[in-house]
Formats: structure tokens, C-alpha cells, sequence
């Protein structure tokens, strides 16, 4: 093996991979050197990539311990040592301080502890001797530290002591929380909805926190138990053109324009705030923007963001012992230094594209801004400490809007609550990239191999974790986005949830792309963790390349498998019977990238398709419409097997119109499967032909715009949804 597949090796670079239809693709040389080299090691020529990796070598045996172990509760710990070779008659001590508890202290002869393995490296001998059997078993699920040194044996010549170390031992259940453990019955069934798109007669263009917070009640009130909610990421406020949820600035934060300014307390006693709301132009601004037939994200941001400043110039005003204030400093400090640096970047953004629009992405703001820590951040930071203090405190009010909502909802009887989705990265060029670029790598994108929908592969766009950085902080940033998003939620879908073993990455010089592993064994075990401290259910969005054993290790670790009904076929193409649905699993007929029922049934996502030239040649179009008319047959096949099948679709010709009937039948179709979460999209609820995302299109669809054509006030009487979520509630309450 050369030192360059060693090298990739150790790293994770997948050497090869099937793709969809079978065929072995290998991993070029280009791509492990331009791969090897985002993950921050040189690869360029032979000799850069043998001192490479001679240092990913040396950094394994050159310090004591790894920078995390992970394992699951009530198993034995294997913990190896790494020790120079000839310390025999030397101690290690070691010191085990649980997560809260008193520190535990031992010591051993070196001698005495068992040698696993031995290598020589850059001219050292060194030891890996086996502490495990000597720390406790019954260590409870949480995160410890473990602190070991060597102390030099009594009388040796010289008598100095040997290295230290330090590791976070991470002990976790076995499974994430269920669906049995939050609901009685076990079964839940819930209405999936874009935020934005809510309607009501009070809300500024879009959808906002107090939209959603009427939503929930009212889905309670229907008998959801859920609500689904489209990412709620931080976008960019200082440019609200860029508007996809599943391309944020950060992961960990809200986008403040969710933010219901009506709302914000400090309304109640600024008189001149209101009177300036309500001044006629202010209104009829306002009035184009709620009468609006999409969301115009900059004319939202034009109303609010004023509105919020002033409000946040009110709240500076308050007495440092103010409620507000101290529920304030309390949140900063429950999140910590992040807050504080996701606030410093959103106003440095705004501050250079503002200036100069070519400087959107921070990598072409000049290089001491480029730095969190450089001493010209600090600098920025403190001559504008009023801005910065701004876009903290609209975090805070967002989180403190979001948890409103939520508790409205619980009142009102959704027994889970919400689920949020955490989408699978971050844009490079945002503040969670900006803030620790050696957990977040520039140089290669997150994406997709070439499969039926998209022969060229995809490139999302995004920046990947680097499994390298993840691993030498602990894992604390993925603890951290985990918490971040199971915060006011009773349950959590992991977009592309395939990324916790591996993930497609793309260089950005244009060469392939490769498949990347991470610690996959790990990470489901801390999701296992973070899952049952937050009483949050896990769904994983393990749709498209599937890697053989993954769905049954995402079952044993208790994490919902996602289920599409388009999707879910029998091997003669037929749509799979609800009875072979699995149990640990949410089924929905739709999400935000497919069309809704009714724009399948009627092809208006063909449609769209053609109109946009998406289809390579006529004949692709035309097989598109066939196959389309072949599966409308299928689907009243399938129903009519369940005695489902509605009265006024007598024949089995495939371009009957759509009928309401249809899609509630459709909907009873995945109530009678198994599946402990039955979702309906809020789309489909109201009968809407219309999708909310049309992957492989940027500006020419009306992505992430599209407002729902019935108000608020008007769902809960609505004869569509309620005749199709009416099937859903009988068979999750019984």
C-alpha cells in the first residue's frame, strides 16, 4: 500500500464505492490529494504526503490518550495508553472525575498494566498498555474526564516524570428514547408545515413564531400530536436573498426573521413604536407584504429588522435586574461562547457586504477578520458592541418565540410536541464555518454520487464536518448542534442521516468525489445519548444511497427510519402493503424536495419539469408521463386491496382528475401501517398541487417561498384537511 492510500486510509477516504446502479467507482488520485488536503494536510507531491503522514502517525502513539472514548453503559471500558517504551517500574496515576461526581483516583505500575501493541515511530518505541480493567463498570451515562500521568519510579536516574494526558470518556444508553415512552398509545400522527408559509391576518409577509404558535394549537386541537417544522436554521441578515433553510449560516441558531415583532415585550410599553407601526405608509408596506402571493424575503426583513432594532434599543434600556434582562444573561450563559461568536459574525457580515457585496463570503474579508480570535475581531467587536449585543439578543428572543410556541401547543394537546429538522451542513461561507473552520473543512462540499434523479451527481454546496476536527474536540460540536436542535422539540429528523457513517465529498477543484467516513458507531451513541436527556424521539432521513447494514444499525440504536409512500415499492414496482411498513419508522406520502399528492396524481411536477427544460431529450419526458399514468394505476391497485379504494375512482385508467377522497384514502392507506408516526404535509392536508422545493432548481422555481392559500383563522374548519388528517386520528388513538 503507498504511503497515499495509507495515508487515506487513516483519514477515512473511502477507496471505492457502488453507486445506484451497481458499478464500482475508485477513488482517483486527484481526489485523495485534494481531499487529504481539505482535511488540512499537505498532499500536494509524494514528499508532502509522507510528512503527512508521519504526523497523523506520531499524533496516535505521541500523546498518552485519545481525545474521546465513547461506549455504552454497563460495558466494560478498553482504554489503551500510549507510553514511550522503557517505563516499566514507573507509576501511572490516573484520576476519573464523573460528570457529577467526586474524582476517583488509582495508580498502577506500568509493568503491571497489560501491553496491547507496540510500534516504532519516527525512530521512538512506544507501548499501548490496557487501563480498562481497572476503571469502573458502573460508571452512569454522561461525560467524564479521565486524567492520567507517569511518575517516574523511585530512584530511577534523572526522576523525572513522564507524559500526561487527558480524555472525555463518553458513556451512553443503548437506545434513543421511543415513541412508547412520550405516548401512551405509542402511535402518534402529526402535520408537517414550511414555517414561512402560514397566513394570517396579523403576520408580515411570512409566517413567524406567533403563526406557528396558532398552528400548534390548532393541530392540538385536531388531535396532532406533532408538528413538523422545516429547518429553522440562522440564515444571513444582512442578505435576505439567500433564503434556503437547508443552506444556513449556522445550525445551532434561529433565523430572526421568524421573529413575531408584535410580540417582543418591550412593544407593550414604546408608545412611539407603536404609533410608528401604525402609520399609513408603514401599513400599506405592510399590507403588500402579507397580500403577497409568495414570501418576498427582502421586503420582510425591509419591515422587521427595523422594528426589532428598536425594540432591542428599548430592552439596552432596562434595568440590569429587569426579568428581561436577567432571563437574557442566563440564556448567554446556557449557551456560552458560540452565542458570542455567532453574533460577531453576523454583524462583521453585515458590516464587509454592505460595504462591498463582493465580500459575502468571509474568506475574502481581509485576513485578521478571518480569525474569531484575532485581536482586530475583539477589536470590531467592542467599537460596535451595540450591533453585536443586537443580533445576540434577537437569538434570544427567537429561542424565547420558538419555546411559546411550543408550550401553546403542548396546552392545546400535541403530546410530543414539535420536530425539528437539522439539515446535514453548513454554507461555507456562514458563521458556523467562520467560527471554527477546523471542525467545518473549506476545500470540499458536501453532495451526492450520480444516481436516476441526477446523472451529473449533486453539489450541495455545503461545508462537511471533518471527522479529524470532530474527533479532537470531543465530539462537542455535534453535541453541541444536537442540543441546539432538540431544544423545544419532542422530536428531531436528521436530514440525510447517512451522513453519520459516511458523506459524499466533492473538492473544489473539480476532480470526483469521494465517500468520507466518520465515527459512526460514536455518533449514534451520543445521539442515543442527547436523544433521552432531551426526551427528544430521533427520525433519520435515510432516503436515496442507502449503505448495506445501516437501517438495521439505525434500528438497534432506536432511531426512526423515514418512509415515503412514493418510495416504498414492491420488487415488481408496485407500492409496497402498509403491513410491511416497519414498526420504528414515520411514514408520510410527501415531503418538501416531491411533489404533494395532488401534483403527483396530476403530474404538475412533470410540469414544471418540462416547462424548465429539465429533461435531457423528448423521450425522457415521455417516459416520465408514462411511468407517472402507470403508478396511478398502481396506487388504486394498492388501495383497492385494502378495501380503500374511493367510490368515485370505479376504473383503473390512470388520468382520472384528483379528488379529495383520493388523498384521504390515500392517507388511511399508511394509518393501517405499523409505523409509530404517521405524517401529513400540511400540502397535502389542504389539497395543493404545489411543492415547496424543486431540487436542481436555484431562482427558476419559487423555492422556499410559497404561501399556503388558506389563512390561519380558516385551517381547523377547512373540509380538506379535515377529511384527510380524519383517518390519521382514528388509528393512532386506538
Amino acid at each position: 500500500m503507498s504511503d497515499l492510500d495509507r495515508l487515506a486510509d487513516l483519514l477515512g477516504l473511502e477507496p471505492v464505492y457502488h453507486d445506484i446502479w451497481g458499478h464500482r467507482r475508485e477513488t482517483s488520485v486527484a481526489t485523495k490529494r485534494a481531499l487529504i488536503a481539505a482535511m488540512g494536510l499537505s498532499a500536494a507531491t509524494d514528499d508532502d504526503v509522507a510528512a503527512s503522514l508521519r504526523t497523523v502517525e506520531r499524533r496516535a502513539w505521541s500523546r498518552p490518550l485519545p481525545p474521546v472514548l465513547v461506549t455504552v453503559e454497563g460495558q466494560g471500558i478498553t482504554l489503551p495508553v500510549a507510553l514511550p517504551a522503557g517505563l516499566d517500574d514507573a507509576t501511572l496515576a490516573w484520576e476519573l472525575t464523573p460528570e457529577d461526581g467526586a474524582p476517583q483516583r488509582d495508580r498502577a505500575t506500568v509493568r503491571d498494566l497489560p501491553l496491547v501493541d507496540h510500534a516504532n515511530v519516527d525512530g521512538r518505541h512506544y507501548e499501548r498498555r490496557a487501563l480498562g480493567g481497572r476503571l469502573p463498570v458502573s460508571l452512569p451515562t454522561g461525560y467524564h474526564r479521565l486524567e492520567v500521568r507517569v511518575e517516574a519510579a523511585e530512584g530511577a536516574p534523572g526522576g523525572v516524570d513522564g507524559p500526561t494526558g487527558t480524555t472525555t470518556l463518553i458513556v451512553t444508553p443503548e437506545r434513543c428514547v421511543t415513541v412508547e415512552e412520550m405516548v401512551p398509545t405509542g402511535r402518534v400522527w402529526g402535520i408537517g408545515l414550511q414555517v414561512y408559509s402560514l397566513r394570517s391576518d396579523r403576520d408580515w409577509g411570512m409566517g413567524d413564531f406567533g403563526d406557528l404558535a396558532g398552528f400548534a394549537e390548532v393541530a392540538g386541537r385536531l388531535g396532532a400530536g406533532l408538528v413538523g417544522l422545516n429547518p429553522l436554521h440562522a440564515l444571513f441578515p444582512a442578505d435576505p436573498h439567500h433564503i434556503g433553510p437547508y443552506s444556513p449560516s449556522s445550525r445551532h441558531f434561529l433565523n430572526i426573521l421568524y421573529i413575531d415583532p408584535t410580540a417582543v415585550p418591550e412593544l407593550a410599553d414604546a408608545a412611539d413604536l407603536r404609533s410608528r407601526l401604525a402609520d399609513p405608509a408603514f401599513q400599506e408596506a405592510l399590507a403588500a407584504a402579507r397580500d403577497a402571493e409568495l414570501v418576498d424575503y427582502p421586503a420582510v426583513a425591509a419591515l422587521k429588522l427595523p422594528v426589532l432594532e428598536a425594540l432591542h434599543a428599548r430592552f439596552r434600556d432596562l434595568p440590569a435586574d429587569h426579568p428581561r434582562k436577567v432571563a437574557y444573561a442566563t440564556f448567554r450563559q446556557a449557551i456560552g461562547p458560540a452565542l458570542d461568536r455567532h453574533a460577531r459574525f453576523d454583524a462583521l457580515h453585515e458590516h464587509f457586504f454592505r460595504r462591498d457585496p463582493s465580500q459575502w463570503m468571509w474568506r475574502t474579508w481581509p485576513a485578521a477578520f478571518q480569525d474569531p480570535d484575532s485581536a482586530e475581531v475583539a477589536a470590531f467587536a467592542a467599537e460596535h458592541a451595540g450591533r453585536v449585543d443586537f443580533f445576540a439578543w434577537a437569538q434570544f428572543e427567537a429561542d424565547r418565540q420558538l419555546g411559546e410556541a411550543a408550550a401553546r401547543g403542548r396546552a392545546a394537546g400535541l403530546t410530543m410536541g414539535f420536530y425539528r429538522d437539522l439539515a446535514v451542513a453548513a454554507h461555507p461561507g456562514g458563521g458556523a464555518a467562520w467560527a471554527d473552520s477546523a471542525i467545518l473543512v473549506q476545500g470540499a462540499n458536501v453532495g451526492a454520487p450520480p444516481d436516476q434523479f441526477n446523472l451529473k451527481g449533486q453539489n450541495w454546496g455545503l461545508s462537511p464536518l471533518s471527522p479529524v476536527g470532530l474527533r479532537e474536540a470531543a465530539y462537542r460540536p455535534f453535541i453541541e448542534l444536537l442540543r441546539a436542535n432538540m431544544r423545544h422539540a419532542g422530536a428531531l429528523r436528521i436530514d440525510h442521516v447517512m451522513a453519520l457513517q459516511h458523506l459524499f465529498w466533492i473538492p473544489e477543484d473539480g476532480s470526483d468525489g469521494a465517500y468520507v467516513a466518520y465515527p459512526f458507531e460514536d455518533l449514534l451513541r451520543i445521539v442515543a445519548l442527547e436523544s433521552r436527556r432531551n426526551r427528544c424521539v430521533v427520525i433519520g432521513e435515510d432516503l436515496g444511497t442507502v449503505p448495506e447494514g445501516f437501517r438495521p444499525a439505525l434500528e438497534r440504536a432506536g432511531i426512526l427510519s423515514y418512509r415515503v409512500l412514493y418510495f416504498e415499492r414492491t420488487p415488481d414496482g408496485g407500492f409496497k402493503p402498509p403491513g410491511e411498513y416497519p414498526a420504528g419508522s414515520m411514514a408520510t406520502v410527501s415531503t418538501h424536495d416531491l411533489a404533494p399528492f395532488k401534483g403527483f396524481w396530476t403530474g404538475r411536477d412533470l410540469d414544471w419539469r418540462q416547462r424548465l427544460g429539465l429533461y435531457p431529450d423528448d423521450a425522457m419526458r415521455d417516459k416520465d408521463r408514462w411511468d407517472r399514468g402507470v403508478d396511478r394505476w398502481r396506487l388504486l391497485q394498492a388501495l383497492s386491496r385494502e378495501g380503500l379504494r374511493p367510490a368515485s375512482y370505479p376504473s383503473d385508467e390512470g388520468d382520472q382528475p384528483f379528488r379529495t377522497e383520493l388523498s384521504a384514502a390515500v392517507h388511511a392507506y399508511l394509518a393501517r401501517s405499523p409505523a409509530c408516526i404517521v405524517m401529513a404535509q400540511i400540502e397535502d392536508a389542504l389539497c395543493d398541487d404545489e411543492q415547496p422545493n424543486l431540487p436542481g432548481t436555484v431562482d427558476q422555481h419559487p423555492n422556499w417561498r410559497r404561501r399556503l392559500h388558506r389563512r390561519l383563522d380558516e385551517l381547523e374548519s377547512d373540509d380538506d384537511l379535515r377529511q384527510i388528517v380524519a383517518p390519521l386520528a382514528k388509528a393512532t388513538t386506538h
